[in-house]
């Protein structure tokens, strides 16, 4: 990749609009833009920067192009951004001319990759502006736009200064081994060292928080065979994603699928119905549901409002005993849509407003239980198994089928993550795998500076455990980079940007 190369790429989604946009960039951006339009007043190479002009492409389009010149530009270079109608057709046949005058195509993320080299932003902004693309809620633009504008990034570069100035210190000793000389005080440096462990302990905690924000808050849909699992993904995604069947045992793997709720991205799993099984591919399904417990941060678990008692009793115990006490559980009875068909002589209470439900249809017997009631029941239960209850625990009624009940779960998913969105707001935080890997690295190489001065070990080693943490720092915002890193993070980038 020559980085000296005048580039082109699409820099919008063709057929996302009524406009598309071709971004072209390099030492000859403005000729080749004079090269292939006939623009109305005066060419693009005479023109000054954070213009505007309108020209015709012949026998192709009218276009309006915006002008950029080095280094007041995105990339740093002279740059030309071609606004023209959005059809493939229109858009491959200037990107043709472009070729053909002398552009080449761009890689993906190679604008980006010349903002990085043109210093116009350090690699962990440059992976910001992936995010903000990809942004699909109210939180993931926040941290996003945050990691952008260099907050993330200024926090680790003051972290690795006052890291390098101890290490330099550190360096005057070695030069001066024969005198004994001491010029790092070593109770200060264990003072920098707590505080800077602490620091970047604080950003490790928060991946799990930020990988949610990325990726959605995972949120896994458990219960019983035929509990409705996939009519409530169904229902909550306002579409046929999962297939729904009466014949127990359907879904045999996990299905995920993301939504936006009030500014929360939330990625629901439906998982396979817990139950004893002798198919050995369902019993993998039953195995990856309760792995999906283990991941998830909020756990949606399903009972069949159509069972008896009993078999709530059994399944609710089966969820709640593999659901982590840090994780949040929602509880909820489905299937409340089915007690309307129950003849009101056969009904114990006939005023829905009492909310007293039956678990099993009358001809088998009634339970005259409302949700409260059953939570009491179900707490006694999983008690007397010794499973610990949440202190929270709760039913709600819902009808994935009808919609009733719906609205109190999407209010209840999102209040769970409320006290998270508000710290997610004004946090700053690791969203990104490569970055948290090397805060990991950096961490355990200053546990090792920390172990050696306790030790009292020689100082040059303790100055290369102190060096490999503040590389490893300086790899998150570019500080330290090689081609094989650049590349890694570039090419995971959409073309043209």
């Amino acid at each position: 990749m020559n980085l000296e190369d005048t580039i082109c790429a699409p820099a919008t989604a063709v057929r996302g609009g009524a406009i598309s946009v071709i971004r072209v960039s390099g030492p000859d951006a403005l000729k080749l833009a004079d090269t292939i339009i006939t623009f109305r007043n005066g060419a693009a190479l005479s023109s000054e920067g954070y213009t505007l002009k309108y020209g015709t492409i012949k026998d192709v389009d009218d276009v309006v192009a915006g002008i950029f010149r080095a280094p007041h530009s995105y990339t740093g270079q002279d740059s030309v951004e071609i606004s023209c109608h959005a059809s493939p057709y229109v858009v491959s046949r200037i990107l043709r001319m472009l070729v053909d005058a002398g552009c080449r195509m761009a890689e993906p993320g190679e604008f980006s990759r010349r903002a990085f080299v043109a210093g116009k932003m350090d690699l962990a902004q440059a992976e910001a502006v992936a995010d903000l693309i990809a942004s699909d809620s109210a939180v993931s633009h926040r941290v996003a736009l945050n990691q952008l504008k260099g907050g993330y990034s200024k926090e680790l570069r003051e972290l690795r200064s006052k890291l390098m100035e101890i290490a330099s210190l550190m360096e005057l000793e070695l030069d001066f081994s024969e005198e004994d000389v001491e010029f790092a005080d070593r109770a200060q440096l264990q003072n920098l060292l707590d505080s800077a462990m602490s620091k970047i302990e604080k950003l490790i905690a928060s991946f799990s928080a930020g990988n949610a924000i990325r990726n959605g808050v995972p949120v896994a849909i458990v219960g019983a065979v035929n509990a409705g699992k996939s009519t409530l993904l169904n229902a909550l995604l306002g579409e046929e994603r999962a297939i729904v069947s009466d014949i127990p045992g359907t879904t045999r793997d996990t299905v995920e699928e993301t939504l936006n709720i009030d500014g929360v991205l939330f990625r629901f799993i439906d998982t396979a119905g817990i139950r004893e099984s002798a198919d050995q591919i369902e019993r993998i399904g039953i195995k990856r549901s309760f792995e999906s417990i283990a991941k998830a941060e909020t756990v949606i678990g399903m009972l069949d409002g159509t069972e008896p008692a009993e078999e709530a009793e059994k399944a609710c115990t089966a969820i709640v005993a593999k659901v982590p006490a840090d994780k949040t559980l929602i509880m909820v009875r489905n299937k409340v849509d089915l007690y309307d068909a129950i003849a009101p002589e056969e009904f114990p209470t006939v005023d829905r407003s009492y909310k007293v439900f039956p678990l099993k249809y009358p001809a088998f017997g009634t339970y005259d239980l409302d949700p409260e009631a059953l939570a009491g029941r179900l707490k006694a239960y999983m008690q007397e198994q010794g499973v610990a209850v949440p202190e929270d625990f709760t039913v709600l009624d819902i009808s994935a089928r009808t919609g009733e009940g719906m609205d109190e779960l999407r209010r209840r998913l999102v209040s769970s993550r409320a006290a998270d969105t508000a710290a997610w707001g004004n946090a700053t935080m690791v969203t990104n795998l490569r970055h948290y890997e090397a805060l990991e690295r950096a961490l355990d190489d200053l546990r090792q500076v920390s172990l050696g001065l306790d030790r009292k070990t020689p100082t040059d080693l303790v100055a290369q455990d102190l060096r490999s943490a503040i590389r490893e720092l300086g790899t998150i915002f570019g500080a330290v980079t090689t081609d094989d890193l650049l590349d890694n993070v570039f090419s995971r980038f959409c073309i043209g940007k």
